[in-house]
Order: C-alpha cells, then sequence, then structure tokens
C-alpha cells in the first residue's frame, strides 16, 4: 500500500467502504480496497472543500461601499481573466468567464498545495492534469456545437477553400480530418503533460534541496516553485481560451 498523506488516511478511515462498494458495484476492483482514495484526490476535495470556503467568506462579505481586501483580489482576478477572453474571444466571451476563473483559481491552489508541509500538490500526479485538459476540451467542444450547431463539424475538415473543384475540395477535406482530429487530442495531452512535468519538477527539486540543504536555500526553490505554479496556472487558462476562440469563431 501507497504511503497516504493525514488527510488522506482520515478520508479512507470514514468512506473506504462505501468507496469500494460504489466501485465495485460499477465493475471497478480498487488496487487497494482499504485505501480507495489516493493521495491525489484527497488533495483535490482538500482544493475543493477550501475554494468553496473562501467563495463563501467572499459572497457573504461582497459590498459596494466597504470592499474587503479578499474582494478586491477576487474583482482583480476576474476582471483580468474577462478581459483577456474578451481580447481573444471577442465581446461575447463574458459567459466564460465563470469557468476560466474557477478552472484557473483550482489548478493554482492544486500547485500551490505542495508548499504547505504535510500537503502534496494534486497537479503533480498526471491523473488531476488529464482531468482538468479533459474538462477543457469538453467544454470548448460543447460550446463549438453550441454555437454553430452541425455546422461545426466543418471545422474538423479544414478552412474554407472556395474557388477548388468539389473533387479537390472533398479529397482536402477527407486529409485534412484525421489531421484535425489528432491536432485536437494532442490539445489534451499538451495541458496535460505541460502541467503535470512543470509541477512534478518543481515539487522534486524543492524536495532534494530541503533534504539536502534545509536551511536557507530552499527559500530559493520555494519562490521559482511558486513562480510556477502562477505561470503554469495563467498558461493553462490561456490556451483554453484559445481553443474557445477557435471553436465559437465565426470563421468556420
Amino acid at each position: 500500500m501507497p504511503e497516504q498523506l493525514l488527510f488522506t488516511k482520515i478520508l479512507n478511515a470514514a468512506f473506504a467502504g462505501p468507496i469500494t462498494s460504489l466501485l465495485r458495484a460499477l465493475h471497478i476492483e480498487p488496487q487497494f480496497p482499504q485505501a480507495p482514495i489516493t493521495n491525489a484526490i484527497a488533495m483535490e476535495v482538500l482544493v475543493v472543500g477550501f475554494l468553496v470556503l473562501v467563495f463563501i467568506l467572499v459572497r457573504s462579505r461582497l459590498s459596494v461601499e466597504s470592499p474587503s481586501g479578499l474582494q478586491h483580489v477576487f474583482e482583480g482576478l476576474n476582471g483580468f481573466i474577462e478581459g483577456q477572453s474578451r481580447d481573444i474571444v471577442g465581446h461575447h466571451s463574458e459567459r466564460f468567464t465563470p469557468f476560466l476563473t474557477t478552472m484557473g483559481l483550482f489548478i493554482l491552489v492544486c500547485n500551490l498545495l505542495g508548499l504547505v508541509p504535510g500537503l502534496e500538490s494534486p497537479t503533480a500526479s498526471p491523473v488531476v492534469p488529464l482531468g482538468c485538459a479533459l474538462c477543457a476540451f469538453i467544454y470548448y467542444q460543447a460550446h463549438g456545437f453550441s454555437h454553430a450547431g452541425p455546422r461545426y463539424v466543418l471545422h474538423f475538415l479544414g478552412p474554407p477553400m472556395e474557388g477548388m473543384h468539389v473533387i479537390g475540395r472533398f479529397l482536402m477535406a477527407i486529409l485534412m480530418l484525421p489531421i484535425e482530429l489528432i491536432s485536437h487530442l494532442a490539445r489534451v495531452m499538451s495541458l496535460t503533460i505541460r502541467l503535470y512535468a512543470n509541477i512534478f519538477a518543481g515539487d522534486m527539486v524543492t524536495l532534494v534541496f530541503f533534504s539536502l540543504i534545509p536551511i536557507g536555500v530552499p527559500v530559493i526553490f520555494l519562490g521559482l516553485h511558486l513562480g510556477v505554479a502562477l505561470l503554469q496556472a495563467f498558461i493553462f487558462v490561456l490556451l483554453t481560451t484559445v481553443y474557445l476562440a477557435g471553436a465559437v469563431g465565426e470563421e468556420h
């Protein structure tokens, strides 16, 4: 059985039985029936719980006349993502802001969790970045179909080829279809590997230097890890916004 963090042990002690029964009902046999909840899943639960509490706190103290510092932070973050979406997607991008902001905050807190002693970054496990990438993929594809309807399929057949003979257009579409499908699926792999590799490497470097030189020097790498965590959350949101722009754009 792999080593469990304290919070993981608490969750497994409380919910191992029901979760194992549920998995078996779905014909999924857990590798460790006594501990079906992994550290990555436990850390995700912790992040979601933390964010929900923060959102409730901000919502309960919203004020126009005397906004709190936390409200200013969230308004600034929301405004930044909304402005970035408007620049990339267009003036109809406001409906994407809640998803992009929530995704960015979730990834950022997951990235930073490894800086807390006794915890680890769930994004240092490949399953979590993959889940985030799949959410982004499904989200922008769903909005593509919602925006263009069945015509969205034409997006996978390459750019418009006006003036080309119908046979040439047909052959070009056959050529472009697998290329476009592979390129869209590659986006999932790209988002996953970029986030996972950077956070995993940051955690390992910080851990190594804490083991070798526990005083002074690791602070530098903690600062670097903080920068990487912020940058990777920003890049993930930015790329998702770019994919949304391609899905709901008018050119196809």
